[in-house]
């Protein structure tokens, strides 16, 4: 078996071809393009091409595979990779042990994305960057009113309503003097501000776009208190759900499960071992916290975990996390939308379901997105249009008849004469007779002198 093992570089790379049988290799330099790639990939009769995980290892595997080669894409996170005792470390050496343990089957190969799937990771990692960029711009802006004893809105009302008080600020750093230089930095920092919010803006909008004619995206917005960027994240990280054999697999993935130690009889577990994609765990917990507003199983989880103990709150929320994203797998991989029902049969299989959550997950709504909230909300609108037109075109057709504030109608003199004993009159009517007797005995008023304009 002929292995050919790449230990990649930002600039240049090594190719190690390694003859399992005769135990024989070949090395060969090599910059890191396409053209030489390609070269190496036509003329090598490998049977098998290994590298390790890093930034140009998809556009490299997805040229061996467009020659036809088989190709084994290792995470250098493995145990396999953790050497020790190591005098010398070399490309060359790399490339050797890689064969050499690919080979023996010690490595562990990934999951690697399709250039699709890539690009759209990327885009959604890069909304999380610029958000950081816009962030970092207005700490900066705010660390300049407070070096010089000026007051700004706090929170986001600064960059709102109080925006024209800071604009009121800003200079061009040309006209400045020499005690208002950061004057002029604050209009640059500004401009830099108002561009990248524009970019986040366009950003957002293509993820929506994408969002919209992606199906998983749609099913893992049905979870209540999963919003979109949530499920972008958690579709670019899972890509094919059929690649995980059970819920262990996608904690792990995550990093939110426990460390473990167990030598003889101690057996103990720590914190998470946060591994995986940092941005993902991130967003995770804090669809957790906003969960619990909107969702009552996830309500019902935390208050079970955490068990109103302030010490254990935020494993609680970990916790819920890894639920939330083995139950956004589960959907993904039986292709079923968010079910409260199901959820329900789900926890009654574990043990005894609280009454008051149970009857709050049968009465639960299916969750609505933007569109279908405008939809409804007009519906709604039309309805009470199209009622208050039919009211209106029935009190124009018939004479409309008085009515008290009882709701019925008003009596005729023949009944009001019956009514004015005093065992029969309300209290309103005392009361207006009353008011009648007071204006009767009280002084007339003057009469107002007749105004002669000129």
């Amino acid at each position: 078996m002929k292995i050919l093992a790449l230990d990649l570089g930002k600039f240049n790379s090594v190719c190690c071809l390694f003859d399992s049988k005769t135990r024989k290799t070949q090395f060969v330099s090599t910059p890191t393009t396409r053209e030489h790639f390609g070269v190496i990939f036509q003329d090598t009769k490998a049977d098998l091409v290994v590298m390790e995980a890093c930034g140009p290892s998809g556009w490299i595997n997805d040229l061996a595979q467009h020659h036809g080669h088989e190709t084994l894409v290792c995470s250098t996170n493995e145990e396999a990779w953790r050497w020790a005792n190591v005098k010398r470390k070399t490309d060359r050496d790399d490339a050797l042990k890689l064969a050499r343990m690919a080979a023996m089957g010690e490595l562990k190969g990934v999951h690697t994305p399709t250039l699709e799937h890539r690009e759209f990771r990327s885009l959604v990692k890069y909304r999380k960057t610029l958000d950081g960029r816009i962030n970092k711009t207005k700490n900066a802006i705010r660390a300049w009113f407070v070096n010089h004893g000026i007051e700004i809105a706090t929170g986001e009302k600064a960059w709102h309503s109080g925006r024209e008080h800071i604009n009121s600020f800003r200079k061009p750093l040309t006209d400045c003097g020499p005690e208002e230089l950061w004057k002029g930095e604050l209009d640059i920092e500004l401009t830099i501000l108002d561009s990248l919010a524009e970019q986040l803006t366009g950003v957002v909008k293509k993820l929506e776009a994408i969002g919209k004619n992606d199906e998983r995206i749609k099913r893992v917005q049905t979870i209540p208190g999963v919003g979109p960027r949530t499920a972008e994240i958690l579709v670019a990280c899972l890509d094919d759900p059929h690649r995980f054999e059970n819920g262990r697999q996608v904690s792990a993935y995550f990093g939110l499960v426990p460390r473990q130690y167990q030598s003889g009889e101690t057996d103990r577990n720590g914190r998470i071992t946060k591994r995986g994609n940092p941005l993902a765990r991130t967003i995770l917990v804090e669809c957790a916290w906003a969960s619990l507003r909107y969702n009552p199983w996830a309500k019902g989880v935390y208050e079970r975990i955490c068990g109103k103990q302030k010490t254990r709150k935020k494993k609680a929320a970990s916790a819920l996390a890894r639920k939330i994203a083995v139950i956004a797998w589960a959907m993904l991989r039986d292709e079923k939308d968010w079910d409260p029902k199901q959820m329900i049969q789900v926890t009654e299989s574990f043990g005894r379901m609280p009454a008051g959550l149970k009857d709050s997950l049968q009465n639960m709504k299916p969750k609505e997105n933007a569109d279908q909230r405008k939809s409804r909300l007009r519906k709604e609108a039309r309805a009470a249009r199209e009622a208050a037109e039919r009211g209106a075109s029935k009190t124009t057709g018939q004479n409309p008849v008085k009515r008290t504030s009882t709701g019925s109608a008003k009596p005729t003199a023949s009944k009001r004469k019956a009514t004015n004993s005093p065992a029969t009159r309300s209290p309103r009517s005392t009361s207006q007779s009353n008011e009648k007797l007071r204006t009767k005995t009280s002084k007339p008023r003057r009469a107002r002198k007749p105004v002669i304009s000129a």
